[in-house]
């Protein structure tokens, strides 16, 4: 009888993990639905309460220069990571040494040293996601910093890059981030800001929505746009050959950015006929 009752004390003490694995790996509907859909919301588009504007569309009615702009300032790896950039999240965490291996003492130290400065580096963690699990976390989850629910979309990632593919993934990434109040996708966005479907959206016009990204509610084309304009400046430059890091978290942005809070330009408002926002387009 009391090895019973100690196998069944086992058996419970097995739960809690057993729980929080199942946890890890719930989300519906699961993402090989995703191979041959669009979705008809997102967590968060549910969690804004405000579908508003939302026009998915195949990723060839997308012109190409805003996926690039969108991986420009994104995700400059997105074709070399299997969902996760561990370089950028050692760079985020700070972590100096040019290498680690579990065998060196002194990598070990680094390690544990810079995981032990995560919660005060979580800003520039947010930084270093990938356009994968931008996806994830706009598909399935929420902008919560909690470190369980970046576990899980690290997990989520992983699973989505499995499962559908580059390509696929920067489909449905281009046609669900948030782009501003009640806009989600370039579609939608390229509408309501240039007035043109995203299939002629030029060179300028597809940095200005990548530079959005990161802050699609406090800097778009129609509210604020210091933030976007200065992103969209160094996303050109980027996209021009020249190599330079794109700030991608609220602590990179220098404040004259944040100064330059006058209006959008009439014509590039969502009321407004086709124009650039900023920098000019060179490339027509």
């Amino acid at each position: 009888m009391a090895t019973n009752r100690r196998r069944w004390r086992w058996w419970w003490l097995l739960v809690p993990p057993c729980l929080f694995v199942a946890w890890l790996f719930a989300v519906w509907p699961p993402p090989s639905w995703y191979r041959a859909h669009f979705p008809g919301n997102t967590a968060f588009m549910q969690m804004r309460g405000n579908i508003g504007r939302y026009r998915p569309v195949p990723l060839d009615s997308i012109a190409p220069t805003m996926a690039v702009a969108a991986m420009t300032g994104e995700d400059a790896k997105f074709w070399e990571h299997d969902g996760i950039d561990y370089e950028a999240i050692r760079k985020a965490l700070g972590y100096r040494r040019a290498d680690f291996d579990w065998q060196d003492p002194r990598d070990r130290a680094a390690m544990w040293k810079a995981l032990g400065r995560a919660w005060e580096r979580r800003e520039a963690l947010r930084g270093a996601s990938t356009i994968t699990q931008q996806l994830a976390k706009n598909l399935y989850l929420s902008p919560s910093r909690n470190p369980l629910r970046k576990v899980k979309e690290a997990i989520t990632a992983w699973r989505l890059e499995r499962v559908l593919g580059k390509r696929r993934i920067l489909e449905l990434y281009l046609n669900v981030a948030e782009m501003g109040t009640g806009i989600w996708g370039a579609q939608a966005a390229s509408e309501a800001y240039f007035r043109k479907p995203a299939a002629r959206l030029t060179r300028s016009e597809a940095a200005a929505l990548a530079g959005l990204l990161p802050f699609p509610l406090r800097s778009n084309p129609a509210l604020k746009p210091g933030r976007m304009r200065w992103r969209q400046r160094l996303i050109l430059r980027r996209m021009a050959g020249e190599s330079l890091e794109i700030p991608r978290t609220d602590a990179e942005i220098p404040a004259q950015a944040d100064a330059d809070t006058a209006p959008a330009e009439p014509d590039t408002a969502p009321a407004g006929p086709d124009t650039t926002s900023a920098a000019p387009d060179t490339s027509h």
